[in-house]
């Protein structure tokens, strides 16, 4: 008579992938007070190896300069998105980098069997995707992929420190740091500020209180002369 061990079924999970195009995929820019949130998607040629990829983190901006055209020049596709600050606004920045990441996938060149994503959320997408905690560092593609959208984000910044040098985008890239924090409070926000964040959120309602403040001043303790005031002065009778 079989034992009732072998009666019982066992699963063994299965290691598998359908043989094709890996896509790594990875984000910059969830954490900053201002500009977009910018994704990357990129598929690496095994036959042109890029020594040195790792976590964008983890890398001088040399190092990821040098890195980023390497990617670019030897990869077999890579992809750049963005979501807005609108949008990061309007649909929170979860779901906003969630957007930026579908829509790096859906432009690259060439369509992927699967996508590895770094973290632990999957974006909508229409192939087959797994999540990777850290899989920056251990993910060749990922890496290569944090790496594009480190670059591609902190030369938005400097472009927006162009346009406004005050706030220091240049070297903070938008990050809640105490220069910037500072900034905000002499300045105010400026349009590509996330207004859904907090210190952004504050700086505002500092700016619409002080307006408020303003309009709220009595006519009457606003002086100003506008024409010369004549004094007729007579002697007592």
């Amino acid at each position: 008579m079989r034992s009732r061990k072998f009666l019982k079924a066992e699963q063994a999970p299965l290691v598998w992938d359908a043989p094709g195009l890996m896509a790594g995929v990875d984000e910059a820019g969830r954490g900053p007070l201002a500009g977009p949130v910018v994704a990357a998607a990129v598929i690496l040629d095994d036959l042109r190896p890029i020594r040195g990829l790792a976590d964008s983190k983890t890398l001088t901006a040399l190092q990821r300069e040098r890195l980023h055209d390497q990617i670019l020049a030897k990869a077999l596709c890579c992809s750049i998105a963005h979501a807005t600050v609108e949008e990061i606004d309007t649909h929170n920045i979860l779901q906003a980098t969630m957007l930026a990441m579908r829509r790096a996938v859906e432009g690259l060149r060439l369509k992927p069997v699967k996508v590895l994503v770094d973290g632990n959320r999957l974006p909508t997408l229409d192939v087959l995707a797994e999540a990777i905690v850290k899989g920056d560092a251990r993910v060749k593609a990922i890496s290569a992929a944090s790496i594009l959208a480190k670059v591609h984000r902190d030369r938005l910044c400097e472009q927006l420190h162009i346009e406004f040098p005050h706030y220091g985008f240049a070297g903070h890239k938008g990050y809640g740091t105490p220069e910037h924090l500072e900034a905000l409070k002499r300045h105010g926000a400026c349009v590509h500020h996330r207004r859904s964040f907090s210190p952004v959120a504050a700086a505002l309602a500092r700016t619409a209180a002080g307006s408020v403040e303003a309009e709220s001043v009595p006519p009457a303790m606003v002086i100003g002369v506008t024409e010369p005031v004549r004094l007729d002065l007579h002697a007592a009778p």
